[in-house]
């Protein structure tokens, strides 16, 4: 290749103009031949995803014609005749596979469901067009609701529900938490969740009830990163979770580009001062350059001091 910047996203060199494929075993972005193969060090050949033209995925795959690793957890797609459930879809792919970058990063296992029934992960991307979507976490499987992937829908519902922030990107990063915390969040460590989240235990549907009629408790900014979060200490933990995932990823990418001095915010040994010393900083510039360019604040929260002890607490989970 011909030494030019290329990014995540990125099919082609937009310079030279070589075929590109991300190798999720060397964490990279490779040259691949006309026929969308990949010859690595050790002499082995990958292939391109069977999804390139479905989804625009570029990610190897062992097996010619075969699904890459963040394909295959996909268990459920729209159909081919479905045409606006596959365009949402792309944009839903796009945003998985970079879920699935990051946790490799920050170093969670990821199982697909099809080699554990009992503790595996997958994904339901489901059209709304046919059918009621309800988007959530159950078991180990991830249901989202393709419509998020319209930015029309998505805005809407987010101006409807007083939310400041709402991405695709956003509701994998939260769905994940509840997977995480599922699988996580055991034994000696129950006890510390329930003394920073609460007891997971107290009934969900009355949660949902209370939440919907009144509204979060008065007060609760000093507590909790969003007003959703108040709702449970399941939907705490995972709106935690997900914001844990936004400044990790964003400080990574910063310092890519030169905006930030720590490359690698997992290896931090107090995530909490990385918050402090780093995140806020970070994201108060980032707000400014977004309202220079007129538009709102591009991370829309305050960190009050609990909630830094529960990105703490994330931070130092188990990765097992």
């Amino acid at each position: 290749m011909c030494g030019s910047s290329l990014f995540f996203e990125n099919t082609i060199c937009v310079s030279c103009q070589t075929d590109l494929a991300f190798s999720r075993e060397e964490r990279a972005i490779v040259p691949v031949d006309d026929n969308g193969r990949y010859v690595d060090a050790d002499g082995s050949t990958w292939y391109r995803c069977t999804n390139l033209a479905l989804s625009g995925c570029t990610w190897l795959t062992e097996v010619p014609g075969g699904y890459c690793f963040s394909c295959g957890l996909t268990r459920t797609r729209p159909s081919d005749e479905d045409l606006g459930g596959l365009r949402e879809f792309k944009i839903a792919e796009e945003a998985k596979r970079r879920l699935v970058v990051e946790l490799d990063t920050l170093g969670f296992p990821i199982v697909p469901r099809s080699q554990d029934e009992e503790n595996g992960l997958a994904f339901d991307l489901l059209s709304s067009v046919a059918e009621d979507v309800t988007t959530g976490h159950e078991s180990g499987v991830i249901t989202l609701d393709l419509a998020e992937s319209d930015d029309a829908h998505r805005e809407k519902v987010r101006v409807d529900l007083d939310e400041p922030y709402r991405t695709m990107l956003g509701h994998f990063r939260h769905e994940i938490g509840h997977y995480i915390e599922w699988q996580h969040v055991r034994g000696a460590l129950i006890q510390q969740a329930r003394d920073l989240f609460g007891n997971e235990e107290d009934n969900y549907a009355d949660a949902i009830e209370r939440h919907y009629a009144k509204g979060p408790p008065a007060g609760w900014e000093d507590h909790y990163i969003s007003r959703y979060a108040t709702m449970h200490p399941f939907e705490d933990f995972a709106e935690t979770f997900a914001h844990y995932l936004h400044i990790c990823d964003t400080i990574e990418t910063a310092s890519a580009h030169n905006l930030a001095a720590v490359a690698e915010p997992q290896e931090s040994a107090s995530f909490r001062d990385l918050v402090i010393e780093v995140w806020i900083p970070l994201s108060i510039a980032l707000n400014q350059i977004n309202r220079s360019m007129g538009k709102g604040a591009l991370y829309p929260f305050v960190i009050p001091a609990p909630v830094l002890d529960k990105l703490q607490f994330v931070a130092q989970l188990p990765r097992r």
